[in-house]
């Protein structure tokens, strides 16, 4: 590995593909035993708090089908929440619900949901649906409230800001905004926008939606490029906490603003996507030598 490593940094090859990521980042920097720390979205969560770094406060953890009528029973407390599976990938199986004006449960597009719904997504959760397995756990925790920068952007969604580190340096960070296309997810894979941040300012560049760059959003015209990140020492400050940490020392890191508390971390992914290449115009490769940081 080490031989291949050298011959990839001695030629000029900036733009990392899947393969060439998963040989020289992945496998190189993460043992596999600690892939759960990313994988399990309720290990990942118990990991960050014992280390004192924000995260959604959990309302439940469901592993069995027999759990789900007593601790839905106990939700009603809650004005909103987020349900989702702990190994989803994707933003699979994840729901959002707020109660409406007659106290029931429905999606921030105001589609209502009934008990029995509920429970049946929550059962689906349990039985691996979103996750590819045999079984899962759901976690229902506090639902994120969206500060007015990114509303005035966009109003729909959460939006989310993508930091990638390796060896405890950040080599790159993205903002994902959700679009019409998208349906108010942040995957960029489903049509959201990709906006290159810079690390040391956190001011906004141009945003991507695979097609063509743009300074505004596209279904809005709210300027973008030039704006900076509300929390933007802070956001840092976490991830380099983060990378110190962690095993596991090349990781997509998924930070979010809460218009109450202000950033915390949604999850960790151990297999970071490429495309942060294309939002930022820099390729990985391009970007750790940047850094000099010695592979």
């Amino acid at each position: 590995m080490k031989e291949f490593l050298r011959k990839i940094f001695s030629i000029d090859h900036l733009v990392a593909g899947v393969n060439l990521r998963n040989r020289a980042l992945i496998y190189a920097y993460n043992n596999r035993k600690d892939y759960i720390l990313a994988d399990d979205k309720i290990e990942t969560k118990v990991f960050l708090e014992k280390a004192g770094i924000p995260v959604p406060e959990t309302y439940a953890i469901m592993e069995h089908v027999g759990n789900i009528q007593q601790k839905w029973g106990k939700m009603n407390r809650y004005d909103s929440l987020a349900i989702k599976p702990a190994k989803g990938k994707g933003g699979g199986g994840i729901i959002v619900l707020f109660k409406d004006d007659n106290n029931n449960w429905a999606s921030p597009s105001g589609k209502k949901m009934n008990t029995y719904e509920i429970k049946r997504h929550i059962a689906n959760i349990l039985f691996g649906v979103y996750s590819f397995g045999n079984s899962d756990r759901a976690i229902i925790e506090y639902c994120i409230q969206t500060p007015d920068f990114f509303t005035n952007i966009y109003p729909d969604g959460v939006p989310d800001i993508r930091l990638i580190t390796l060896k405890g340096e950040i080599i790159a960070a993205m903002l994902r905004i959700p679009t019409n296309e998208s349906d108010g997810k942040g995957n960029l894979h489903q049509g959201a926008l990709g906006v290159a941040v810079d690390i040391e300012t956190g001011i906004l560049g141009q945003a991507y939606n695979y097609k063509t760059y743009l300074d505004y959003h596209p279904d809005t015209n709210a300027q973008i490029k030039g704006l900076k990140v509300p929390y933007w020492d802070k956001i840092i400050d976490i991830t380099k906490k983060i990378a110190k940490i962690s095993p596991l020392k090349y990781i997509g890191i998924d930070i979010v603003i809460d218009k109450k508390v202000g950033p915390l971390v949604m999850e960790l992914n151990v297999r970071p996507g490429i495309e942060i290449q294309n939002v930022g115009k820099h390729g990985l490769l391009e970007l750790i030598n940047k850094k000099n940081i010695k592979i």
